[in-house]
């Protein structure tokens, strides 16, 4: 039989003919939930037993998007214009402040719910949003000073994904800019603020929400506030992510103002260890590379949003090289795929180094670039969103993506290349079905509730956008 039309249900049995276990594709795979939404059995080599559900195709495990600003979802696709000389980050970041400075608590529910759909649609079944969207306009705190935290928890519940929310210490505008913009208002915390949010959404930790914090880069924190939250957060079972390096002005900024590069600075403060997200990191040198190892740190790429924004490139081979673990984001949304942000990690090195499957290696007998990829981004997205577990793996969240294999792209692709064909071929749809702590969120290609949830993002637009245009 199918999938079945209960969404309601965590505990069950399924049946996979194939799935991506332990780095490989196996056979004949029964996966089994418990009442808590995570596996309880993930076993290969057995035959189909008649109580469990036959799902339609292979199955992966979900993948975590490991960066997120919702919100920025609203000014998608708006930015692709060019009025005066020049264009680079900063004239898009002071044009997408204005969508930040706009948005209200509700009009944030309404973007992230039609976003985490989008991102379910894409593969993602757990997102890291990187929330400094805090107050209201003129940085007054709302009544409820989570008020936009609850907004974003809200909108994964509604849409049934996973969320893992990182409040934001920014309190400077710049390196030598001690205060926020007016324009920045609204994104003030300092570490005990950020930790007192910390607390108060950890304690309604579940199965598909969780917290850690986050620094939003080293210009917008200065270093005795960065060491405060460090040792707020010395016991602290969560990610602790961080822009950093995403720009080149951002590393010549910071060596003028510490003497050291940002990687380096935080390298040489101590304040680097396996909790650390280091998000970008697009500007580093071999002796940063080789710090983040040393500590355990990962690296989060968000190809897709480094292309879009004209940041440059992350020097993959060293990361890898490295050893590091390598998870992906979305950031601001101009994509919201896992397919097409692991196709542009390793074409951004083709274009770069003029030779192809730089991600491959195959004297560690892993010659498939994109599975290769695939277990990078699986294994460290699990890591950036705090979760002891993740994948196809007893213990973890009963996660899964049901392989629709009569999609274009896929129809008649040998087995052992499903995962080149899903990275490699032109974009599809093709997952089937979705599933979140053994919950179903798309049947069929389709998500629960989705037209709703379309006319009040398309509202929320109209709003934005009716009498200004970026």
């Amino acid at each position: 039989m199918s999938a079945p039309a209960n969404s309601a249900n965590r505990a069950g049995r399924w049946w996979a003919p194939h799935a991506w276990l332990d780095g490989r594709w196996q056979d004949d795979v029964l996966l089994v939930s418990d009442s808590g939404g995570r596996w309880a059995t993930v076993q290969a080599g057995v035959p189909c037993p008649p109580d469990a559900q036959k799902l339609a195709g292979p199955v992966l495990p979900g993948l975590v998007n490991a960066h997120s600003h919702a919100f920025q979802r609203a000014f998608a696709g708006l930015s692709e214009r060019r009025e005066h000389a020049g264009d680079d980050f900063w004239s898009w970041r002071d044009r997408m402040y204005r969508v930040a400075g706009a948005v209200t608590p509700d009009d944030v529910q309404a973007i992230a719910t039609h976003l985490y759909r989008e991102l379910l649609a894409g593969g993602y079944t757990h997102v890291c949003e990187f929330h400094y969207l805090q107050h209201q306009p003129d940085g007054a705190p709302h009544a409820d000073p989570l008020a936009m935290s609850h907004a974003l928890k809200a909108a994964a519940e509604d849409a049934g994904i996973g969320l893992t929310l990182l409040p934001v210490l920014y309190e400077r505008a710049g390196f030598a800019q001690p205060a926020l913009r007016q324009d920045q208002r609204r994104f003030h915390l300092d570490a005990d603020g950020v930790w007192r949010a910390h607390q108060a959404l950890a304690a309604q930790s579940h199965a598909t929400f969780n917290a850690g914090v986050a620094v939003h880069s080293l210009r917008a924190a200065a270093p005795a506030s960065v060491h405060r939250l460090a040792q707020l957060a010395r016991g602290m079972d969560g990610p602790v992510h961080l822009h950093v390096a995403e720009q080149t002005a951002e590393v010549e900024d910071c060596l003028s103002a510490t003497g050291r590069r940002p990687i380096e600075w935080l390298a040489a403060e101590g304040l680097l260890d396996p909790r650390w997200q280091l998000v970008h990191a697009t500007h580093t040198v071999p002796a940063e590379i080789d710090a983040v190892a040393r500590a355990g740190s990962a690296a989060v790429i968000c190809p897709s949003t480094e292309a879009n924004l004209g940041d440059g490139l992350a020097d993959l081979p060293g990361w890898l090289d490295a050893g590091v673990g390598l998870a992906i984001g979305s950031d601001s949304h101009v994509t919201r795929s896992w397919t097409e942000e692991l196709r542009w990690m390793e074409y951004g090195q083709r274009l770069l180094h003029r030779k192809r499957n730089l991600a491959a290696a195959p004297d560690l007998g892993q010659p498939a670039t994109a599975a290769r990829l695939w277990q990078l981004a699986l294994d460290a997205g699990g890591r950036a969103a705090g979760q002891a577990a993740w994948g196809l793996r007893v213990g973890a969240r009963a996660d899964l993506l049901v392989i629709d294999t009569a999609d274009a792209a896929l129809v008649g692709v040998p087995g052992d290349h499903r995962l080149d064909a899903l990275v490699f071929s032109s974009p599809g749809w093709p997952w089937r079905e979705v599933m979140v702590a053994g919950r179903w969120v798309v049947q069929a290609h389709r998500a629960r509730s989705t037209d709703p949830t379309a006319a009040r993002f398309a509202d929320v637009m109209d709003r934005l956008w009716r009498t200004d245009r970026p």
